[in-house]
């Protein structure tokens, strides 16, 4: 006897528990055609991940029971259905005129129209991005329920990651593990779930169906790849990353076997590193352009490399018809930015225009003449180049309705090499966790990657290879004021992400002075990271809610 199971991996919009409730509503009629008789949804499906401080308001507590009841009911009639769906649940309850908070991250057990079983999560995290002690109590116990005469042990994400959880649910009887999720993307992180959740099934001795969610929200992207792992560990099935799907995997009793069920469906194949990335991207922005309900964006072209990628990740996001490019050379832009600028608009087939900033430059230094006399040209000069730009592009967003992405990557950010209210001014950072030298790389990935068969590379080749440049001085090159990207780069990624310390770092090979330096500039150029846009988080440890550091402190590493 096999058990039909669909992973109804979805994109769910926070807080539209009504739209929510109706998604998982279609979803289950659909399964159900198709001779499933149980259908899991990722964690929190009801509200979508992570709802932040709306948590804490008991009237949206209440939306997502009433959106609860709607599903069950509305589900009712599909005889031996079993629905699993995430939600939050509970709310403040007085003790001694005190509040004290009794809410949950749960997952509910619906069926022909009753709540069978509702499962608190257990294990609530608090480290990079996540945030969960801050608005719900732990669960305790264990929740098994039986569909089609299987014994199913419910988990909520985190919970599979410990011994406790899942021993309790296999204590209780479960035959099968179904874990809940919404695990944020970052590179590798998709082979370290399939190897985490392996190593559980070989520990419990009990496969493992894994339902994640997929989508953008703000700063975090989810990146699907439901899969399913055998009580051996061994990978069985796995769906599409980066897109809806109703994913399908049949549980199969097999008797006079050790591991008495047997797991079958689709394996999709691995995808490379850069293919994650992309697609994250991409995703990113429609969700982030999409649910906020903007009509398109636009981006100031400077015929450099940074706004040349992000160019080509919001045409691939929303289609050239709403993607609008806009140059605007200043008196030390060079004739090869107009050529490329112009190049790569046209390959992307996207709205070109160009101002110029010269007459504006020219105005503000006159306006500030007196005030400067007698001073020499410096990095002033070069920050009004910039805001103008800025103005420039705000007064068009604000004109159109259209967001402006900013174009700044992670190398940058993290030493300050960009202008507040200049190129900084927008309202979404694509690039924002990217470093520089994943910015080429990726730029070269997608020139050999044509999802649309044109045999046009979007990026000209020029773009990628001359030197990286503001021009806002005359000659200037990136590497005037910092070091090259790749050894910047590498210090970034062990002293900003992986946390080593200065020491560590010089006695890894680099010279103490650049790192010393570049220690310094992260440091002193919190405040202007804190005013930055939201942006696109794809590594383990991004500037935003990975990064909470001081702004003013005097500890010096």
């Amino acid at each position: 006897m096999a058990l039909k199971i669909c992973i109804a991996q979805l994109n769910f919009l926070v807080g539209d528990t009504v739209g929510n409730a109706q998604k998982i509503i279609a979803a289950a009629h659909e399964a159900y055609a198709q001779g499933a008789r149980l259908l899991l949804t990722p964690e929190l499906s009801i509200c979508g991940y992570a709802a932040e401080d709306l948590f804490l308001r008991p009237a949206f507590i209440a939306s997502c029971d009433d959106a609860v009841k709607t599903v069950a009911r509305e589900l009712a009639g599909l005889k031996g259905l079993h629905v699993v769906v995430g939600h939050p649940t509970g709310g403040d309850v007085r003790s001694k005129s005190v509040a004290v908070q009794r809410r949950y991250n749960a997952a509910s057990v619906l069926s022909e129209g009753r709540v069978l079983e509702t499962y608190a999560k257990r294990e609530l995290p608090n480290y990079q991005v996540f945030d969960e002690r801050r608005y719900f109590t732990p669960g305790q116990g264990a929740c098994v329920f039986q569909v089609e005469g299987i014994n199913v042990g419910l988990l909520i994400c985190e919970d599979a990651w410990f011994d406790e959880p899942g021993l309790l649910a296999r204590n209780s009887g479960a035959e099968m593990i179904a874990v809940l999720n919404a695990s944020p993307f970052h590179v590798g992180k998709g082979v370290e779930r399939v190897a985490r959740m392996a190593e559980r099934a070989r520990f419990l001795e009990a496969p493992v169906v894994y339902a994640h969610l997929v989508g953008g929200q703000d700063e975090v992207v989810f990146d699907g790849g439901s899969f399913a792992v055998d009580a051996a560990g061994e990978l069985v099935a796995r769906a599409p990353s980066f897109q809806e799907d109703l994913f399908f995997i049949e549980a199969t009793r097999q008797d006079g076997q050790p591991a008495s069920l047997a797991l079958t469906g689709k394996l999709v194949a691995e995808r490379s590193a850069e293919a994650d990335l992309w697609d994250a991207l991409v995703l990113g922005v429609r969700d982030y352009i999409g649910k906020n309900g903007f009509p398109g964006v636009l981006l100031g072209l400077s015929g450099g490399i940074d706004s040349a990628l992000v160019l080509a990740i919001a045409v691939d996001a929303l289609g050239k018809g709403r993607v609008r490019a806009v140059m605007m050379p200043s008196p030390y832009t060079a004739d090869i930015s107009w050529i490329d600028a112009r190049d790569m608009a046209a390959r992307m087939g996207v709205r070109y225009d160009e101002i110029s900033i010269t007459p504006e430059f020219e105005a503000f230094k006159a306006s500030l003449a007196g005030e400067f006399k007698g001073l020499p040209e410096d990095t002033t000069e070069e920050n009004i180049q910039a805001r103008i730009r800025g103005v420039f592009l705000m007064a068009l967003s604000n004109k159109f309705g259209s967001i402006v992405l900013t174009t700044g990557n992670k190398s940058e950010m993290a030493t300050g090499y960009c202008t507040l209210y200049g190129d900084m001014a927008g309202g979404f950072a694509v690039i924002k966790d990217l470093l520089k030298t994943q910015v080429f790389k990726l730029a070269r990935w997608r020139n050999i990657h044509d999802p649309y068969g044109t045999g046009i590379d979007p990026i000209p080749e020029r773009i990628i290879t001359r030197p990286p440049s503001a021009e806002l001085r005359p000659d200037q090159t990136d590497q005037d004021s910092l070091p090259p990207y790749d050894i910047l780069d590498a210090i970034l990624e062990r002293y900003m992400e992986n946390d080593q310390g200065v020491e560590e770092i010089i006695a890894a090979g680099f010279d103490r002075a650049v790192v010393e330096r570049v220690a310094r500039l992260i440091r002193i150029n919190e405040y202007k990271r804190r005013q930055s846009p939201v942006g696109i988080r794809v590594s383990h440890r991004s500037f935003g809610k990975d990064w909470r550091y001081p702004i003013t402190g005097k500890f010096r590493a």
